[in-house]
């Protein structure tokens, strides 16, 4: 006899996040999608790692793979993965209550406006899954428990109760029953193009069923007895699938004897073929594989000319691929082309563009940083003129205004007092409104104009009322407009590089040196008697 199904509420964050990400309209729904097919793939990589030390756990099935299955008439996506699967405890503990400090973050970077591309660096992935669906069920297998069906329609509560429907050797079935302004998931092409994003290089085959089509041979007797007996009014015979190992004669043609006639089945397509071949070892790679890989990359109908394989190693450590084509692009000197091709998949995250770089100062000795423009960049009183044209050209201000250098002293007791932190704890609100304090303090000392002095002000009030003790965030509240830590650029060695030029002249002062050019009533109060 079957289980009943229990009810459990949510965490109180769980349920307000939900709540938040139903509620709130965002223009970047796909990333649904892309943090399912990850969580999936870390379920994988669980049961082969797990596999290694004991090979009998892959006797459930040895075939590591991601599945996404559409249905038009029930209008529900299907992702199925025969990772390691999920027992009831796991289902509960891991679906219903987060213990790490990720959910509370990524909602108070939610409410502050910020962008949710990168949800799942809090933790909170799965739940990405409501923005596209009102209603959400997972069924998971593991190889130490029975099958179980977690549900949820994204209110106060879910439910848990034994699966009794098709069993799973093991892995786990996420089923979405999407929105009804949604229903652009369950095309095939909107799905390919999503996972050709932001999912192309996982490590597992991810597989679409679509539905294809193929010719058939039957006799003719029976095409005929189909029309007159099945559907006489129909213009086309009503065909049967006969499975995909059948195979047609090419070079069939109609005859009195047979007849070829088209029919429609469903097939998995593999949508990952290309595998990043980046990580590999360059002496191991073919010139055909790299071909290959820039063709798909590209879509460029001719081989490249050349290609620079490289791997650096120190601080940081990546790979990286450079293609050169074999024929210069038609629209290369269109300004309005974008010139960042590179494509990065090292980091998730990108890397924030007001200033060019973040350096280690050899020149500062009691200030903790600086702001230097480099050889070609503005300096701050033309970056004033060109803001002040009515024709400006918006690209090459964004373009010019970022060449800024932000060089810090290591060895100044704010800079090291804030790296202590940040190594602590690199979600601490407190070290990322002081760090960005810094960054705007030492471009009004340098003469240049803040964005936006509204939130400069609120930023200053709020570290005033935390130097007095006042912690209310009702009282004194700063917009979380700004991304994590990381989303400054890393720090670089100076050593050969182009230092540039510091800004000479700060802004002037309104107020004369000499207070007695002041008039009476602007004269500032002596200080002696």
């Amino acid at each position: 006899m079957a289980e009943e199904s229990e009810t459990f509420a949510f965490q109180a964050e769980i349920a307000q996040l939900m709540s938040l990400i139903i509620n709130t309209f965002y223009s970047n729904k796909e990333i649904f999608l892309r943090e399912l097919i990850s969580n999936s793939s870390d379920a994988l990589d669980k049961i082969r790692y797990e596999s290694l030390t004991d090979p009998s756990k892959l006797e459930s099935g040895k075939d590591l793979r991601i599945k996404i299955t559409q249905n038009k008439e029930d209008r529900t996506m299907t992702i199925t993965d025969t990772g390691i699967g999920m027992t009831k405890a796991d289902m509960i503990n891991c679906l219903g209550t987060i213990a790490k400090s990720g959910t509370k973050s990524f909602m108070e970077a939610l409410t502050a406006g910020a962008d949710i591309s990168m949800i799942g660096q809090f933790g909170v992935g799965f739940y990405s899954a409501f923005l596209v669906s009102d209603r959400v069920q997972v069924i998971s297998k593991h190889n130490d428990d029975e099958q179980y069906l977690w549900e949820s329609a994204a209110g106060g509560s879910f439910t848990i109760k034994v699966d009794d429907s098709e069993p799973l050797n093991r892995g786990t079935k996420i089923i979405l029953y999407l929105k009804e302004d949604q229903q652009e998931y369950i095309e095939e092409r909107r799905v390919k193009e999503v996972v050709k994003k932001h999912s192309q290089f996982i490590g597992y085959p991810i597989l679409l069923q679509v539905e294809k089509e193929r010719d058939r041979i039957v006799a003719a007797d029976q095409v005929e007895e189909e029309e007159d007996t099945i559907n006489p009014d129909a213009s086309k015979p009503k065909i049967e699938d006969i499975g995909p190992d059948t195979v047609v004669d090419e070079g069939a043609k109609d005859s009195d004897d047979h007849k070829v006639v088209k029919e429609k089945y469903l097939d998995d397509e593999e949508l990952n073929k290309q595998k990043p071949i980046w990580t590999r070892n360059p002496d191991d790679i073919s010139h055909e594989e790299y071909g290959e890989f820039y063709r798909s990359l590209t879509n460029d109908w001719e081989d490249h000319l050349a290609v620079k394989h490289f791997n650096v190693e120190g601080q940081l450590e990546f790979r990286a691929m450079l293609y050169l084509p074999r024929r210069a692009a038609f629209d290369m000197f269109e300004n309005r082309k974008q010139k960042n091709k590179i494509k990065l998949y090292v980091r998730k995250d990108l890397l924030d563009k007001r200033v060019e770089k973040v350096t280690v100062s050899n020149r500062l000795v009691s200030s903790p940083c600086c702001i230097v423009t480099s050889q070609y960049g503005w300096t701050a009183n033309m970056e004033r003129i060109m803001k002040a044209q009515a024709l400006r050209e918006t690209s090459t201000m964004g373009y010019m205004a970022a060449k800024k250098h932000f060089e810090i002293n290591p060895e100044h007791s704010i800079i090291e007092t804030l790296r202590q932190k940040a190594d602590a704890d690199k979600n601490d609100k407190s070290v990322k409104d002081l760090v960005m304090l810094l960054f705007e303090t030492s471009l009004l000392s340098s003469g240049f104009t803040l964005e936006d002095p509204a939130i400069h002000a609120r930023r200053i009030y709020r570290m005033i009322g935390l130097g007095l003790g006042i912690e209310d965030e009702d009282v004194i509240s700063v917009p979380d407009d700004m991304g994590p830590l990381d989303d400054l650029p890393p720090l670089e060695d100076d050593d050969g590089t182009d230092i540039g030029r510091m800004e000479e002249k700060n802004k002037p002062s309104p107020w004369p040196k000499n207070p007695r050019h002041l008039p009476s009533r602007q004269r500032l109060p002596s200080l002696c008697p």
